[in-house]
């Protein structure tokens, strides 16, 4: 059974951790919906409100959750190292009882209880409202997390021991020679991700035939040696194991043998031509596989027997625990897991992107660029009618051959730190990269954090500080603000606006991107902005980018979360051609059987019966010859008739479309093949009739900032405004947990779906 058809009396839970925020969606056996954000440091924050004792205080800002649920919680105020333990709740009352006495603490201080489980584990125990010294109930969790993603640009990963055929152990060191910046006097590259190289003798041909036999004995010891000083973690890249993964094949074994628990081999992961980009892969997959097992182990022991599925960067779901191992083992020792590491550094992004293709459908719009604006960086991608995808990306210094939806990513969040480079006349203003993370987080979270994007919102009178649902300090964001105002040599307001400036027009770039750089005109898409910031921000990029329809959902600060409810399971499988197409066209439909037949089998290991799977993609990678660069092309609708394609014309359109001319002449080469299997969808619930239009009423002004200066402006509540509702700005609406800007020159409307509609 699909894990979207479970039974009906089971919770159904979806999490989306992010580098600031965990955001959760939980529907309750008889239906409720229930909405949970907290930080990602596993702590919930509140105030005090009075002492009761020596070790009992009465807190405020904290959900109502059942009796004794905060015990074994850390309880410390907000920029303080000490921790007091906590033995009792009460939520009647709001009593917090402590295990030891407690210093005079100030009533109104800012506070905050931590868990010790991982954040999906605490959104779930809110969710269900089961205390921590209980079990959870029965329920299916489908997780996005940003775990591995952080592990890898932060370089928290895995000792790991580089095999590779003998005379290539400096293949990473050398790369692709390219300049990051070309500009540069001085380049200074990111360390390697391994620890150390292991050259092994062996040697194939380029037809994968055997030239000289692996070296088992001196593999061996060379193994064990790496092992014993602090390897932990192998990645295997040998001389044409595309061809033929023999040996490969048997230094895994040699390797689990010795004692590596964790293998990753690239015939495995990325059974393709290309030496350079194979290695990064199973470097990659062998860098992190083992953060993200024990982080995945720790989520799935406390779900008991209740399924976990994971989304994977390419929008689809992989078991993260299974009953039986897979035939061959996971490639980097994982024997209860068919989601790999390299899999899912997007997956957080690749859930924005179906909840908003969902919430588009539902508002009756066909082409949309999502704009996630989340607390460390903003994803955007392009859904004109599906999701485009791409199997070779980057994440940070890594490049990673694996399937993608096509997400560019700027590190412009709400929590993205606002600083000044040089002083005076030659101050310059930045945005990010850095981020103020969950801890501290913007200085107006009040735990000492910097001033960053959110703090420039609220100071610009754009949020409203009660919707936060953590304690806002203004004091703290004009503090700093004013050091960085001082430090520039500025009025503060200009310096705020400034920064706006700057996020929204790195935020456009990166829609440019997707768009322009792609052969799209973004005009002819409606912008849909969510994330807890995207809202604050979607007016102004989009008139950058000359758009005049922007979508703000329904649950628009939990959207990804909610976009794991609409992904299914799918597996990929690719073959390699690297054959002229006109020799070859005849032969696709045959190999698109086999690949689908592959990949249905193992959407089917997963519990999915054969019955609901379906074919969701066919696609031939085209390219000229003597290009190095593809173009993935459609190879025919899913479940089409066995005929042979004409694929000529598709990738002469694309390529025009892309580069803006295509040679005459040139012969086209298939450099692979990949059909994706996947569980079939729910069928699409009907468009709302579109309501009466009238006049919303204002639940009262807010002085805010727009168009360089100060105004009195409506301000809306979301949760008032019925289908139908109508309002012009400039204007505030305001929702828990986000607010959306009305720009002037934008109108809105509440659509039948209950989707914000702004227009121009």
């Amino acid at each position: 059974m699909s894990p979207s058809r479970s039974a009906p009396r089971t919770w159904q839970v979806w999490v989306d951790t992010g580098g600031t925020f965990t955001d959760c969606l939980a529907v309750a056996p008889r239906g409720e919906l229930h909405r949970v954000k907290v930080l990602s440091s596993s702590a919930l924050r509140g105030r005090i409100a009075a002492r009761r004792g020596a070790r009992s205080l009465v807190l405020d800002g904290f959900p109502a959750l059942p009796p004794g649920f905060f015990a074994g919680f850390a309880f410390r105020l907000l920029g303080g190292g000490e921790e007091w333990p906590a033995v009792g709740w009460d939520p009647e009352s709001r009593r917090l009882d402590l295990a030891e006495d407690l210093p005079d603490l100030p009533p109104g201080a800012a506070c905050e209880l931590v868990s010790t489980e991982e954040p999906p584990l605490l959104a779930a125990r809110i969710a269900t409202g089961t205390p921590p010294d209980r079990p959870l109930p029965p329920l299916a969790m489908r997780l996005a997390t940003t775990r591995g993603t952080n592990a890898l640009l932060e370089r928290k990963g895995a000792a790991v021991a580089f095999f590779v055929t003998a005379g290539f152990g400096d293949l990473l060191l050398i790369g692709t020679q390219q300049r990051p910046d070309l500009f540069a006097l001085a380049i200074e590259k990111p360390p390697p991700l391994y620890r150390e190289v292991v050259e092994v003798e062996e040697r194939l041909a380029a037809d994968g035939s055997v030239l000289r036999p692996l070296d088992r004995e001196g593999a061996k010891r060379a193994a064990g040696a790496a092992l014993s000083r602090g390897a932990t973690s192998a990645a295997v890249a040998l001389l044409h194991a595309y061809r033929n993964p023999c040996h490969e094949r048997d230094l895994l074994a040699i390797l689990r043998d010795v004692g590596f628990r964790f293998v990753a081999l690239s015939s495995q992961l990325a059974p393709e031509i290309k030496l350079l980009p194979r290695a990064q892969t199973a470097v990659v997959e062998a860098y992190l596989a083992p953060i993200l097992a024990g982080y995945l182990a720790r989520v799935a022991s406390a779900l008991g027997e209740s399924p976990l599925h994971v989304m994977t960067s390419a929008g689809g779901l992989a078991r993260a625990r299974s009953p039986r191992q897979r035939p061959g083992g996971s490639p980097s020792g994982l024997a209860e897991s068919s989601f790999r590491a390299v899999d899912g550094l997007l997956s957080g992004p690749a859930g924005g992107v179906l909840g908003a293709a969902r919430a588009a459908s539902r508002s009756g719009l066909p082409r949309i660029l999502s704009f996630d604006m989340g607390g460390t960086s903003t994803d955007v991608a392009r859904f004109d009618g599906d999701v485009e995808l791409s199997f070779e990306h980057r994440v940070g210094d890594a490049h990673l051959v694996a399937p993608a939806l096509a997400i560019e990513t700027v590190a412009a969040g709400g929590g993205s730190i606002c600083s000044v480079a040089g002083a005076g006349r030659e101050a310059q203003l930045k945005v990010g990269p850095e981020s103020a993370g969950a801890h501290p987080g913007p200085a107006c979270y009040g735990a000492g954090g910097p001033l960053t994007i959110t703090d420039v919102n609220l100071l610009l009178g754009r949020l409203d500080p009660g919707r936060f649902g953590i304690p806002i300090d203004v004091a703290a964001a004009q503090e700093r603000a004013a050091e960085v105002a001082a430090h520039a040599g500025g009025e503060i307001e200009a310096l705020l606006e400034g920064y706006l400036e700057i996020a929204n027009e790195r935020m456009a770039d990166a829609i440019r991107r997707i768009s322009v750089g792609r052969g799209f005109d973004p005009a002819e898409f409606a912008l849909v902005a969510f994330g807890g910031a995207g809202a604050q921000h979607a007016c102004a990029v989009a008139d950058l980018l000359g758009m005049r329809t922007i979508l703000v959902p329904q649950e628009a600060s939990l959207l990804s979360a909610l976009g794991l409810s609409a992904a299914r399971i799918e597996r990929f499988a690719v073959r390699q051609v690297l054959r002229p197409l006109a020799e070859c066209n005849n032969d696709l439909p045959a190999l698109a059987g086999e690949l689908a037949a592959e990949a249905t089998a193992a959407v089917a290991e997963e519990g999915v019966v054969l019955g609901e799977i379906e074919i969701r993609c066919r696609i031939a990678q085209l390219r000229f010859a003597g290009q190095e660069t593809s173009l993935a092309i459609d190879f025919g609708e899913p479940g089409a008739a066995r005929e042979a394609p004409d694929l000529t014309e598709r990738f002469l359109a694309a390529y025009r479309a892309i580069y803006g001319y295509a040679p005459e002449g040139r012969p086209i080469e298939v450099e692979a093949l990949r059909v994706a299997a996947a569980s079939r969808p729910e069928p699409d619930p009907p468009l709302p009739p579109e309501p009466q239009p009238t006049e919303a009423l204002p639940s009262g002004t807010r002085r805010a900032r727009f168009a360089g200066a100060w105004v009195e402006v409506p301000a809306y509540d979301r949760a008032a405004l019925a289908p139908g509702a109508t309002f012009a700005g400039p204007c505030l609406v305001f929702e828990d947990l986000s607010a959306t800007v009305v720009e002037p020159d934008w109108r809105g409307r509440v659509d039948g779906a209950g989707g914000l509609l702004l227009a121009r």
